[in-house]
């Protein structure tokens, strides 16, 4: 999963199908363990484009994304914001939440 800008991030967004964005913070102990997570999950879609970004370096767009907290991940469709998931209950519920938007 390939660390992006923001700007790379909108980018992706506006060229891919269906996107997953990562947001995280370098000192969130959950946010490293859900990165893991979605290591998995990134290799089971190799079609599906994931990529992480530090929220930290794109406040403005925390506020636009209403982002609560970290972890969390933004599953974007056909460049509309489709959905938010902060709790990484396991791989196969993050592969079968995934999955609904193919």
């Amino acid at each position: 999963m390939d660390s992006l800008t923001l700007a790379q991030i909108d980018q992706v967004i506006e060229q891919e199908n269906i996107v997953c964005v990562y947001l995280y913070t370098p000192i969130c102990g959950t946010c490293q363990l859900a990165g893991r997570m979605l290591e998995i999950v990134n290799e089971l879609f190799p079609h599906i484009t994931f990529c992480k970004t530090d929220i930290n370096y794109m406040p403005e767009r925390a506020i636009e994304w209403s982002i609560e907290s970290v972890p969390c991940l933004l599953v974007f469709r056909n460049g509309k914001l489709e959905k938010k998931i902060y709790a990484f209950h396991s791989v196969p519920y993050l592969y079968e939440t995934i999955k609904s938007f193919l």
